[in-house]
């Protein structure tokens, strides 16, 4: 029996995972070792490794074929755009992909204003504006805080994650459109889906009924 392979996202989210595999019977005890320095995890009993990986890895490794299974945020696996079987919404750190901005950049989402758009996420945006509303824009790809932007003149609107919007109304900023909603998703390869086929569909149907 070969082992199904999973890469889960650094952080909270891999933490949160594990316990819901840990529900339905999928445990892995050396990866709880804080102290280790181990890259890959193996339960040898049920023929199982684990790896984690930089969330916006995650994609890649499944797509490849390094990993069978992934769990990832939807906000990279959009970003990422890669060729993998989106399987389940395990619902973690729900929230909404936004255009943001001063109330008054409203209009210019209206009339089809050539506008800069900062972001950590180009590839959504460019989709969202290029796709969806036929927009042309100038995407401006920033890593820090995406709120500031607007606020000193770099951009007219941002396209970000906003889970409260908090963030934005200390700063002045709105949600000026909502682009999608978010959360941690199960992600498989499309040859593992196949060969595998008994093995990771009962991992999904039970994590499924764990999760309604």
């Amino acid at each position: 029996m070969r082992y199904i392979t999973f890469a889960l996202a650094k952080g909270r989210l891999a933490i949160k995972t594990l316990e819901v595999l840990e529900k339905v019977g999928i445990t892995c005890e050396e990866i709880k070792d804080k102290k280790s320095r181990k890259l890959i995890f193996v339960n040898e009993e049920l023929k199982l490794k684990f790896f984690l990986a930089k969330a916006s890895d995650v994609p890649t490794y499944v797509e490849y074929g390094a990993a069978d299974i992934g769990v990832v945020g939807k906000d990279t696996i959009l970003e990422e755009g890669r060729r993998i079987y989106e399987v389940l919404d395990i619902g973690f750190g729900a929230c909404k992909m936004c255009v943001a901005g001063p109330a008054d950049a409203k209009k210019y989402l209206n009339n089809g204003s050539l506008i800069r758009v900062a972001t950590k996420y180009p590839n959504i945006a460019k989709d969202y504006f290029y796709n969806n509303k036929h927009q042309t824009v100038e995407i401006i790809k920033l890593n820090g805080s995406i709120e500031l932007a607007p606020i000193v003149g770099l951009s007219e609107v941002i396209v970000d994650i906003v889970e409260t919007g908090a963030t934005l109304r200390e700063n002045g900023l709105e949600i000026l459109e909502e682009i999608c909603d978010l959360s941690a998703r199960v992600v498989v390869n499309e040859v593992s889906m196949k060969i595998e086929h008994d093995r990771i569909s009962k991992i999904i149907k039970d994590l499924g009924e764990i999760l309604k």
